[in-house]
């Protein structure tokens, strides 16, 4: 069986070489890039399973190399970065990246994160090969969502979100539920990472068709839910 490849976008050394002794340990393949600009040339030519991006780089920020690996495909992205600020890691994730890890991190915990991501990335959320409500069809078979006549371009973990609540409309799940049911484990601290989720879906949805009569709404207190307009 093919290796997993993992892109490690950093530009300090020693962590890079921390990061490939472990992640080769459970058998990842491990490229690098110093810079932005080089971990974007990478990616297009390498076409890896999952990228590993430091928010502090050289040249090219970080963001940008999110904000651009997203635009161009559906590769699972987590940031690493040394801000603490909750608005930082927030803005990562409105981007599109999937996850973060703030340093200094556990190994073990990057480890754990890196397959829990490429997991969710690989694996078909639902058991039906279709799933339609009101004006959105997700097609498992395809990894495709489409809203009215357009096409969503969703992360593995906006795509995973939206298809645990599309399958149940009117179901109240909890950010807790979200993330075990999408990631396979739920990280307490963590489940706020959904609103930014969820934020990104509504934008998408919106977009994809103006007065849409699917959206995702706000349970105060407990969660989100989807819902149908005209359907009870």
């Amino acid at each position: 069986m093919a290796k997993s490849v993992v892109l490690v976008i950093e530009d300090e050394a020693k962590i890079v070489e921390l990061i490939r002794v472990y992640l080769e340990r459970y058998g990842y393949k491990v490229i690098a890039a110093a810079d932005g600009q080089e971990g974007v040339r990478l990616a297009r030519q390498q076409q890896p399973d999952l990228v590993l991006l430091d928010l502090n780089l050289p040249g090219i920020d970080g963001l940008d190399v999110c904000k651009t690996l997203r635009d161009e495909s559906p590769i699972p992205i987590i940031m690493v970065t040394a801000r603490d600020e909750l608005e930082d890691r927030l803005v990562g994730l409105e981007m599109g990246a999937d996850d973060y890890i703030t340093k200094p991190f556990s190994p073990r915990e990057m480890v754990a994160r890196v397959r829990a991501v490429l997991r969710r990335a690989s694996r078909d959320v639902g058991k039906k090969e279709k799933v339609s409500a009101g004006n959105l069809c997700i097609d498992f078979v395809r990894h495709e969502a489409r809203c009215g006549n357009k096409m969503l371009s969703l992360s593995p973990t906006e795509f995973g979100i939206l298809s645990v609540l599309a399958q149940n409309p009117g179901r109240v799940y909890s950010r807790l539920q979200l993330l075990d049911l999408v990631q396979g484990e739920a990280y307490e601290g963590y489940e706020r990472t959904v609103d930014a989720h969820v934020k990104n879906l509504r934008q998408k949805l919106a977009a994809a068709a103006p007065g849409s009569v699917c959206h995702i709404a706000t349970v105060r207190g407990v969660g989100y839910k989807f819902e149908v307009d005209g359907v009870e």
